[in-house]
């Protein structure tokens, strides 16, 4: 069974989000448990908590199909010593929140090298590639020294694969398998799958030849047993332009098939589909639309 949501407003409180929800006909959804523009937020009351699980409840929404995400501001790859402290501190934050909310899941993009190497170089090659593994290691070192911060948790890290813009990285599944080989606890690692950031990194889904292959590869080289949550997007730019532009569902590049595709494959069953489609008001219609293609 698929469970549909989307990214919804935490305004006025993150225990308003299931009800946000609820509203329009979620099944899932994402939400940023605190300020995602700030590094700090005061701490949750137990008032929201309380909450919060009340109105889970009422939204019948169970706490595994909720991915909340982590603040953009966050860099677990950061290259400077002190803004990469700061980024694991917020990170740390972020998690201890979603316990005490009662969610198992973090969604969070893995980091950027912020190296600037020019094409022009001749060893540009080479220099990237050190650059993106010694920043692996980096973001690995960080998921590690998270994991052991909240240790006796159940809330899993789970790596968002990126478009590849800039000096982001896990625009690769092999940065995906990177990451988990490094984690030593594999029970607290996951990965979510985001269309848009698939498709422009490289990986086809429009057909069902491209969409099986780019599937073979992703079990092949990370594995299903990892995909705990998917963000469902249609997208501005082309095949492997690499650059992160979200569209209505069958308003982009990847049109309605690999949707079809995704809604018919048992490997995304029990997960959080989360939309995060840039017209909010077409939410609603575009989870019934979803829903829609399942096959009787």
């Amino acid at each position: 069974m698929k469970f549909v949501g989307a990214h919804v407003s935490a305004s006025g409180g993150v225990d308003n989000a299931p009800l946000n929800a609820m509203a329009i006909g979620a099944k899932a959804f994402a939400v940023f448990t605190k300020n995602q523009r700030q590094w700090v937020a005061k701490p949750l009351e137990a008032k929201t908590i309380e909450a919060f699980k009340k109105n889970l409840e009422t939204a019948g929404i169970l706490p595994r199909h909720v991915l909340p995400h982590d603040s953009y501001l966050i860099n677990l790859g950061h290259p400077e010593a002190e803004k990469l402290e700061k980024s694991r501190n917020a990170f740390i934050d972020e998690l201890e929140r979603c316990g005490q909310l009662g969610v198992d899941k973090l969604n969070f993009h893995p980091g950027s090298h912020l190296v600037k190497i020019p094409k022009k170089d001749p060893e540009y090659e080479e220099k990237l590639m050190e650059a993106e593994l010694n920043c692996l290691d980096v973001i690995a070192e960080s998921m590690n020294l998270a994991i052991e911060a909240t240790k006796g948790s159940d809330v899993k890290l789970v790596i968002e694969n990126t478009a590849g813009q800039g000096s982001n990285l896990g625009y690769r599944f092999e940065h995906l398998a990177h990451l988990i080989e490094k984690v030593e606890d594999k029970s607290r690692v996951g990965v979510c799958l985001d269309t848009c950031h698939t498709f422009t990194a490289g990986y086809d889904l429009r057909t069902r030849e491209a969409y099986d292959e780019t599937m073979d590869a992703f079990e092949c080289i990370v594995g299903f047993k990892y995909l705990m949550g998917m963000h469902i997007n249609d997208s501005k730019p082309k095949l492997g332009s690499r650059v992160d532009r979200h569209a209505s569902l069958g308003q982009g590049e990847i049109g309605w098939d690999a949707f079809k595709f995704i809604m018919n494959d048992p490997r995304m069953d029990d997960i959080p589909l989360i939309l995060e489609t840039i017209d909010e008001s077409l939410w609603p219609e575009e989870i019934k639309a979803l829903y829609a293609l399942v096959e009787k």
